[in-house]
């Protein structure tokens, strides 16, 4: 018989297809445990799928009194309690990489449509404001992306891969992360000093607690009247609150957001903006990325039931 698999979060079932040819699985679907399943289906369960964003902790875990392996399908963990599956002696895995260039794609792709302002050029063509030869404030020139400062926030695999591809629009490219790395751009010791000298902010940071808010209002004040800044890593990065304020305001030009503090709701006052460009946390929802991930939860779970360390470990002590 097959081994037997939890699917703590809720997934897409095409997502769970391969999983399901190779194991027999228990989808909680996004539910408590204890409301999905009776507690005698759940004694035995070992290992469990989970999405790295969704909150994982000492509760649900309590309920799996065998568990030996959470396996997070993404790069994220930052949902999982590390601190509690380190107690118990519970391995954490996670797929490294598997959407880098995805991410990447989507972080140029909502930095091209706010600099270049797209989504308001869209709307007007399409509402005939063109045809009518009307005149809109927000169709005069603005700065292209030639000989502009970008700065990079986390250096990780997503950081440099966006880094390469900004590189490759004539741009100057700087970063800030926990340590310097061997790459060809400008290191900043401070978020802050990053700040100060780009104008387009590009957060790839991993999300926790030392991250939460990371982009305040005084990071958002130090990039400038003609600032941008674009958040495909977590929505706790940044300070929802003082963005929109940032925004409204005038303190910067513009943001393109594909995450948000409270998905899968955006606030009002972000989808008012016309200055803001924004997307459903897509970006690694390719074909090729769901293909990497799924090959890493797969081998995550290969290794675990073979009695072997997981192949994509995530440290606890992290």
């Amino acid at each position: 018989m097959p081994d037997k698999v939890l699917v703590y979060s809720r997934f897409p079932k095409a997502q769970l297809i391969r999983f399901g040819e190779r194991y027999e699985l228990l989808n909680a679907a996004g539910k408590r445990l204890d409301e999905a399943f009776p507690a005698a289906k759940l004694a035995d369960i070992s290992a469990m799928i989970t999405a790295g964003g969704t909150a994982l902790g000492t509760e649900a875990m309590d309920m799996l009194p065998k568990l030996g392996a959470i396996v997070c399908y993404g790069t994220g963990y930052d949902g999982v309690d590390l601190a509690a599956a380190a107690r118990r002696g519970i391995a954490v895995g996670h797929s490294p990489g598997a959407n880098a260039a995805s991410v990447a794609d989507t972080a140029v792709t909502l930095m091209l449509a706010s600099v270049r302002r797209l989504l308001v050029a869209d709307d007007y063509v399409r509402g005939g404001d063109w045809a009518g030869a009307k005149p809109s404030p927000m169709m005069r020139p603005q700065a292209g992306m030639r000989g502009r400062k970008v700065g990079v926030y986390g250096m990780g695999e997503i950081g440099r891969k966006i880094a390469a591809r900004v590189a490759a629009f004539e741009t100057e490219v700087g970063y800030f992360s926990r340590s310097k790395h061997e790459v060809p751009y400008q290191y900043f010791p401070t978020l802050e000093a990053l700040a100060d000298w780009c104008s387009v902010l590009l957060v790839a940071v991993r999300a926790g607690a030392e991250t939460e808010h990371a982009v305040n209002a005084d990071i958002l004040r130090r990039l400038g009247s003609d600032g941008f800044v674009v958040n495909i890593a977590r929505g706790s990065v940044i300070d929802e609150k003082a963005l929109v304020a940032a925004l409204t305001d005038g303190v910067i030009a513009g943001a393109g957001l594909d995450v948000f503090a409270r998905e899968p709701h955006a606030p009002d006052a972000l989808t008012a903006l016309p200055n803001v460009v924004l997307s459903p946390h897509l970006g690694g929802h390719t074909l090729e990325s769901h293909v990497a991930m799924q090959d890493c939860v797969l081998a995550n779970l290969d290794a675990f039931f073979a009695g072997k360390p997981l192949a994509y470990p995530v440290a606890t002590a992290s």
